[in-house]
């Protein structure tokens, strides 16, 4: 498939929901791994250095699986013998309007607080959504759920911790934690409100939140920190194209040194 149909394809629903939708779960993870990844050599500590850079590692391990098979699925819905899809051209040669992460993980880390939060909101959510796509019609998305719900099981119990340790620790801490809150809180509704490719992969979002919820109110009890009143109203439109700014940085140097020198290899 050549690059430019697969990046007109990106912001239609016509286009094939198993492809959009595994595509959502690659720009996720590729993203917020990237986020992570920014942490490299800049962390608090030695010991936590290693360990957000190998989370990072992690979900772009799981980007990958989940861009080979966004391409696989692509190139058998074409008949074009030549310019197929492939995980690079997904991840280095699509823009911003043709990602369909969510905002959240996008925000940038600003402090050590909000990238502890914003992993922690997003681990909980990747580990109950992994749980019920274990169970999915769809046997290759359901075996790379499988292998990452090992990971995410950890992801999930360190960013906790770390919540547990800032909210409950100094009053500088606390307050870190606080303003995090205020600045994440409003990209989490987005998590659950499904987008177009998204209604037919058999997922139950009532259950999802349900389940996230529990957790984040579990860990907050903990950390000390009141979880905010439900709000109807939350930033949308990442999963169909509508991003904030920062994603356009984040691609531009992620994505340069591709379009600078096409088709580089190691």
């Amino acid at each position: 498939m050549n690059v430019s149909n697969i990046k007109n394809s990106q912001v239609s629903p016509s286009e094939g929901f198993r492809e959009a939708f595994t595509l959502h779960l690659a720009d996720n993870a590729l993203i917020m791994g990237h986020r992570n990844s920014e942490w490299c050599g800049h962390g608090p500590i030695l010991e936590q250095d290693i360990a957000i850079s190998n989370i990072a590692l992690d979900l772009i391990g799981q980007s990958r699986n989940f861009y080979q098979y966004a391409a696989q699925l692509f190139n058998q819905s074409t008949n074009q013998p030549i310019n197929l899809a492939t995980e690079d051209s997904l991840a280095y040669l699509r823009d911003v309007r043709d990602f369909k992460n969510c905002l959240l993980v996008e925000q940038p880390n600003a402090d050590w607080a909000q990238s502890i939060l914003k992993q922690f909101f997003f681990s909980t959510y990747q580990y109950y959504l992994y749980q019920q796509l274990q169970n999915n019609k769809d046997e290759q998305l359901k075996a790379i759920a499988a292998k990452a719900l090992k990971e995410v099981t950890y992801h999930v119990r360190w960013s906790s911790e770390w919540v547990i340790r800032l909210g409950d620790g100094t009053e500088e801490s606390k307050k870190r934690s606080l303003k995090a809150l205020d600045e994440l809180w409003m990209f989490t509704g987005e998590l659950f409100e499904p987008a177009f490719y998204e209604t037919t992969m058999n997922i139950d979002f009532v259950l999802l939140k349900e389940g996230w919820t529990k957790k984040i109110r579990s860990v907050f009890e903990e950390a000390t920190i009141d979880i905010p009143v439900e709000n109807k109203w939350h930033q949308t439109g990442g999963k169909i194209g509508d991003h904030t700014e920062h994603l356009g940085f984040i691609l531009a140097e992620m994505q340069f040194l591709q379009r600078a020198y096409p088709n580089s290899e190691w």
